[in-house]
């Protein structure tokens, strides 16, 4: 573990051990009664943890229709997500305007609050103590105990979008697997995406994602040429967000076989263009998940890490796998990427119905 990774989790981990002292304790083991009116979610700060969040809320609202439901977000990204969530009552930032935040969030008092982080995080222990709740629940974690009153004991290496459900197990709250799959709120869509989702027709269609969000998650412009010159039959649609844009327009000019596609605006423009899909080629991001919304197969580019591929990996959808061997995703080499989509030409690789 590198020196400054080491010191911030000796931070947290010194942090939490602070709160568990002075805050009041909760045995973590009590079990849930009295009212359901509303309930304070703690969401976490990365687009794709946002939405493995949704089979949560969606299945909060549909058997709760009544219930306040408080989203308390620690990012931009998780806030502006959730702004646009009909069946999310009310988004606060915790990080900012505070003076808001205090009168909004800390002046009341939830049914239930629900910490969604499975690992002690500073800021999210603190607001777990400091917004008032009837009842709390945390995942179990050594440094989460005597702050909950009630410890989910769901196994760490499970998929995120189980875990997240398991609160419902807790409230009675009847639901199955399928249920859990994330699905996105609708959003209006600007011309360009309409007009070009309209000009597609029923080819075999394969979406390549360049975009990863963090340079270890990256595949190099060079390797994704390559690919698409190793299907010169096969249609390809380019997706990448604001960074990549340039990329995007460079492949899209080099490679006969791509679809040139306007810029989405939003994560809900990206999910109608991966429903059209047959397949998506992608790093581990939010796509690995809308991708799992649409019911899309998947080639999914990993870095060599065993629980990130458990509990955030493609959920309830037709997989296959490249895993570097180097720590980075760009040490994976092209020969691997073409048999994994040579693989789906096994028709029993399709698309669910």
């Amino acid at each position: 573990m590198k020196p400054k990774k080491k010191k911030k989790r000796q931070f947290r981990q010194a942090f939490a051990r602070t709160l568990q002292h002075l805050a009041p304790k909760r045995n973590g083991k009590t079990a849930f009664s009295g009212r359901l009116d509303s309930i304070a979610i703690l969401a976490q700060e990365k687009l794709g943890d946002c939405v493995l969040l949704t089979p949560l809320i969606r299945i909060l609202r549909k058997t709760r229709p009544d219930l306040n439901i408080h989203i308390i977000a620690f990012s931009r990204i998780s806030a502006s997500f959730f702004e646009t969530d009909p069946d999310v009552t009310a988004v606060h930032y915790a990080k900012k305007r505070l003076g808001t935040y205090r009168k909004n969030v800390l002046s009341m008092t939830f049914d239930v609050l629900f910490n969604t982080k499975d690992h002690p995080s500073a800021h999210f222990l603190l607001q777990s103590v400091l917004i008032r709740a009837r009842y709390k629940v945390g995942h179990a974690n050594k440094f989460h105990e005597g702050l909950f009153d009630h410890l989910l004991t769901i196994d760490y290496s499970a998929h995120m979008a189980l875990k997240n459900c398991a609160l419902l197990d807790l409230l009675e709250i009847a639901y199955n697997a399928e249920e859990c799959r994330p699905s996105l709120a609708p959003q209006p869509l600007s011309a360009d995406i309409h007009n070009f989702l309209g000009q597609l027709d029923e080819k075999l269609l394969t979406g390549i994602n360049i975009s990863a969000g963090e340079p270890n998650r990256t595949w190099p412009e060079t390797k994704w040429n390559a690919l698409l010159k190793r299907f010169p039959d096969r249609h390809f649609i380019v997706l990448a967000g604001q960074n990549e844009l340039e990329v995007k327009k460079n492949i899209e000019c080099s490679s006969p076989n791509v679809i040139t596609s306007p810029a989405t605006r939003n994560l809900y423009e990206v999910l109608r263009i991966v429903e059209k899909l047959d397949l998506l080629v992608t790093p581990d991001t939010s796509l690995v998940h809308i991708a799992s919304a649409t019911k899309t197969p998947v080639i999914g580019l990993y870095r060599e890490a065993p629980q990130d591929i458990s509990r955030f990996g493609p959920f309830r959808i037709k997989s296959e796998l490249a895993i570097s061997s180097t720590g980075e995703v760009a040490g994976i080499d092209v020969n691997t990427v073409v048999s994994a989509i040579e693989k789906t030409a096994d028709s029993s690789f399709g698309k669910q119905p």
